[in-house]
């Protein structure tokens, strides 16, 4: 009976020999880095299973990169199967971050490894209980980012030229959220890559980020005033005389602030949604009511 150590996993029983012959890893660049991220960014969602979610897209990103570090079959073996594992993230923040810091914990593993370190090695329990740890906080940051702010701003700038009947309002927010997120996405995997773990803080509460995320904030409410003052119709039909001069509501708000009844009316339910909740249903029927008794009684 041999002195190997078995570990046990979800699919198979992984043989790990101290005395294995290994070979040095050779060195990930920046090419090795965008071949995995090109993966990752195309394929995150088309293997999706209920038991894996997209680890399969996870390990196919990852491949290239660790038939570079670890030229040993079996240990090749063991880090396919240890990314087999439940993983699910958003495509390009979660993605590409987690993409690099794996990249970077699954480098160091492999050097260590290599030199007869097996006891000072980076554990496959770090490897996946990172990428389990990263992979819900860095998506909550990644959605509200990407789909509720950078989307929106895009497809903002193209509804003019969408009302216009030119065919580039429908495909610049498309391509436009395409090329943007796949750079920054990228960028991302070669920081998570370069800081391994500490990338995660970086992201999360790095002073750049933040100035980033701050932006895209004020820029996504200038985008929405703009929408809200063109595409929310508001106004009043109220008028009345006076010494026989009549006077026209919607002339005097005019006057005071163009658009002041389509900003009331937004903030009206952007205060709604702050202290009842995203409650879209009530709020439609409530505004439809409150507008339809303004009608009737020719306010409005």
């Amino acid at each position: 009976m041999s002195n190997e150590n078995k570990i046990k996993n979800n699919d198979a029983t992984i043989t790990n020999a101290p005395d294995r012959k290994r070979e040095a890893p050779e060195k990930i660049t920046n090419k090795d880095l965008g071949k995995s991220w090109f993966r990752w960014w195309y394929a995150n969602e088309i293997p999706h299973t209920y038991d894996r979610m997209i680890a399969p897209s996870l390990l196919w990103a990852l491949t290239p990169i660790l038939k570079k570090l670890y030229k040993n079959k079996e240990d090749r073996r063991e880090a396919y199967i240890r990314h087999t594992q439940f993983y699910n993230t958003q495509a390009v923040w979660g993605g590409g971050t987690i993409l690099g810091i794996t990249a970077s914990l699954e480098e160091a593993r492999a050097k260590s490894l290599a030199a007869g370190k097996e006891d000072e090695a980076v554990t496959p329990e770090v490897i996946n209980s990172t990428k389990v740890g990263l992979m819900g906080p860095l998506a909550g940051i990644g959605d509200a980012i990407d789909s509720g702010t950078v989307q929106y701003i895009l497809i903002a700038i193209a509804l003019p030229w969408a009302q216009q009947g030119s065919a580039l309002g429908s495909l610049f927010p498309w391509i436009g959220f395409v090329v943007l997120t796949y750079l920054y996405g990228f960028y991302f995997t070669k920081l998570g890559h370069r800081l391994g773990r500490t990338a995660a803080t970086e992201i999360i509460g790095g002073a750049n980020i933040r100035k980033i995320i701050n932006g895209l904030s004020v820029l996504g409410l200038f985008m929405m005033g703009i929408l809200a003052s063109n595409y929310v119709k508001v106004s009043s039909s109220l008028k009345w005389a006076i010494s026989g001069k009549e006077f026209v509501l919607q002339d005097i708000l005019n006057s005071v602030l163009p658009g002041l009844l389509p900003l009331a009316t937004v903030l009206a339910v952007y205060f709604y949604f702050d202290k009842k909740g995203l409650k879209i249903t009530h709020a439609l029927v409530g505004l439809s009511v409150i507008l339809g008794i303004l009608g009737a009684l020719r306010i409005l």
